[in-house]
This record gives C-alpha cells, sequence and structure tokens, in this order.
C-alpha cells in the first residue's frame, strides 16, 4: 500500500508531550475552521511512579478518553501500555475515516509496528487517500517506512500548517 506522495506527514524531532500538545492547539483550530478531523491524540497519565508513559488516547471528534494503561504492568516489562486501550479508540477512529478531511493518530510505535494499536487506522486512512499527521517512535522507524514509504518529514508548526494548507479541501 504506497500512499499518494505527500499526503503523509511525521512530525520529527519534539519530544511526545510536546507534539501532542501542538497537535491538539492545531486540530482545535483547524476544526474551528470547519475542518472534518478524525483520530486521536495522546495524553499523559500524570500518575506517580511510572516508568511508561502510556495515559489515554482521545478521540478528536468525541472527546472519548480511552485509557491505555495497565493499573499494574506485567511482570516482563515496566511498561504499563494497554494495547486493549489502543485498540479500542482504533475502533472508533476506523468509522471516522471515511467523511474526514484528516486523519491525526498520535504516534505509529510498537504496537503498530507488530500490526497492531493504531495500525487499522493508519491503513484505512492511507487506504482511502486521507491525509495523515502522526508521528513515529525512532526505534519503529523501519517498520513505519515500509507502511509509508511516500511520507514526509516534518519538523515545526510552521511547516505543519503549510503542509496542511495543501491538504485541506477546498471551501
Amino acid at each position: 500500500m504506497t500512499p499518494a506522495t505527500g499526503r503523509i506527514a511525521v512530525v520529527v524531532g519534539a519530544d511526545g508531550a510536546t507534539t501532542q500538545a501542538l497537535f491538539a492547539a492545531m486540530v482545535a483550530s483547524w476544526r474551528a475552521s470547519g475542518a472534518r478531523i478524525a483520530g486521536v491524540i495522546a495524553e499523559a497519565h500524570n500518575l506517580p511512579d511510572r516508568s511508561c508513559s502510556a495515559g489515554y488516547l482521545r478521540d478528536i471528534a468525541s472527546g472519548t478518553p480511552y485509557p491505555m494503561f495497565l493499573e499494574t504492568a506485567p511482570a516482563s516489562t515496566s511498561c504499563h501500555l494497554d494495547a486493549g486501550g489502543v485498540e479500542s479508540a482504533c475502533a472508533a477512529v476506523l468509522d471516522q475515516v471515511p467523511t474526514s478531511d484528516l486523519v491525526v493518530l498520535s504516534k505509529f510505535g510498537k504496537l503498530e509496528a507488530a500490526r497492531g494499536g493504531l495500525a487499522a487506522a493508519f491503513e484505512a486512512a492511507i487506504a482511502a487517500g486521507k491525509p495523515v499527521l502522526t508521528t513515529v517512535s525512532e526505534k519503529h522507524r523501519d517498520a513505519w517506512e515500509a507502511l509509508a514509504p511516500g511520507a514526509i518529514r516534518l519538523t515545526d508548526e510552521p511547516a505543519i500548517q503549510a503542509w496542511w494548507r495543501t491538504m485541506r479541501p477546498a471551501t
């Protein structure tokens, strides 16, 4: 599955919390101007004594939070990531993709590299020819590039805004 060149954008360089806050602010602005945006944005859990930052995925359209952390990490890891929570968020996004102008997905990470998590939402958006905005874990760059070889890399808000101006539907 090869996306149209430039329709898939990945933000690189900023830390996760900074990028997610930027996504939230831009999405709010774009929605206020009438854009139909599907997807999820990550939010921190703010729980003490956690080595894993998995928190919530907030559905952009409905505002529904999907917890993506386990209360107790499995014995074999310190990661509290709950794949089931991410897959629930993905299922909600899948129904929104066909009528969206843009799909914003918080991250392509270890779950997606293993074809779980938000992978089905990425695939649905790409297959539908929708613009996609995301971030990618450096550890999973190869899996990302296999999914979206034509993706462009953006580094800051002005570049993201310029990309969106070329993607948004004419009003």
